[in-house]
């Protein structure tokens, strides 16, 4: 299944591009040129979250940003079961299809552990990270199990698949970051149907099942990643990746880190301070 959305060019000005990973055909985008960044969304979001870092870096960076198979106008692949380690294989995929090297990673919510994932098996080849509001090791936090039982329940599992809960609670809400209604749509218009949206409802219990997948990067980012120069980017009021319980353990695993605070950020930080983002990427990166 394809999505047939056309982003408006006026909010997502990129050339969109295709690649046939072994799983089913990815969408991302490839602007600008000079050292790569891969850009990777967690859930409930898609590229468009990275369209004004993108812009803010583009004329610096070549700057690549995926959907996962499910999200965006990436294909829903009938036989994909959409776990954190099948997005993780495809990514590093698109990785090796764009023969990337000297490349800076930045993962937000499960783009974190998606793209720390697929950067471990390629350490060699990665010369920063980026990490805002995620976390790569099992989540502990009761209020986030509970999160990942009640959302794998019948009923709210029914009210993801036909009602789109996670893209109009979680990310349109009151609690979310203020968008344009024309860009409040383009978050619901690329999860149109209760087919489409089969990779959304498979996230929340990804946080129990991933477990496993967590406990393993909790040790390999340390010692696969943990001397590269790393940026640590934090929405200081996100509910979620609450900054006190995150950020010491992100200390504990990068030996040559700094740390950006977000003060007023939430969860989605790329909506939130877009342009304090990419400034704090062009200066953590730039004699890198």
């Amino acid at each position: 299944m394809m999505i047939d959305f056309v982003p408006d060019r006026s909010l997502y000005p990129f050339e969109s591009r295709w690649f046939d990973s072994s799983a089913g055909r990815v969408h991302y985008i490839d602007e600008g040129t000079g050292p790569p960044i891969v850009f990777c969304h967690g859930s409930p979001a898609w590229s468009f979250l990275y369209r004004h870092i993108v812009k803010g870096l583009r004329d610096r960076y070549r700057c690549i940003a995926v959907d996962y198979l499910g999200f965006g106008l990436s294909e829903r692949p009938a036989g994909f079961s959409y776990t954190i380690s099948e997005h993780t294989a495809v990514v590093g995929e698109l990785i090796d299809h764009l023969q990337l090297d000297d490349f800076v990673l930045m993962g937000q919510d499960w783009g974190g552990p998606i793209g720390l994932g697929a950067a471990i098996t390629r350490a060699d080849r990665v010369k920063g990270i980026v990490l805002g509001n995620t976390a790569f090791w099992p989540i502990e936090a009761l209020a986030n199990r509970a999160f990942s039982v009640i959302m794998s329940s019948r009923p709210m599992q029914r009210r993801i698949l036909e009602q789109n809960l996670l893209v109009e609670q979680f990310l349109l809400g009151k609690s979310g970051p203020t968008l344009s209604a024309a860009e409040a749509d383009h978050y619901r218009m690329v999860q149109p149907t209760k087919e489409a949206r089969r990779g959304l409802a498979a996230t929340p219990g990804e946080i129990r099942a991933a477990r496993p997948l967590l406990e393993k990067l909790a040790q390999d980012v340390p010692a696969r990643l943990g001397d590269k120069p790393t940026l640590a980017i934090w929405g200081m009021r996100d509910m979620v990746f609450r900054p006190k319980a995150c950020i010491p353990r992100i200390r504990s695993s990068f030996t040559d880190l700094n740390i950006v605070e977000l003060r007023q950020a939430k969860h989605f930080i790329q909506e939130d301070a877009p342009d304090q983002i990419a400034a704090a990427i062009i200066e953590r990166f730039r004699s890198c």
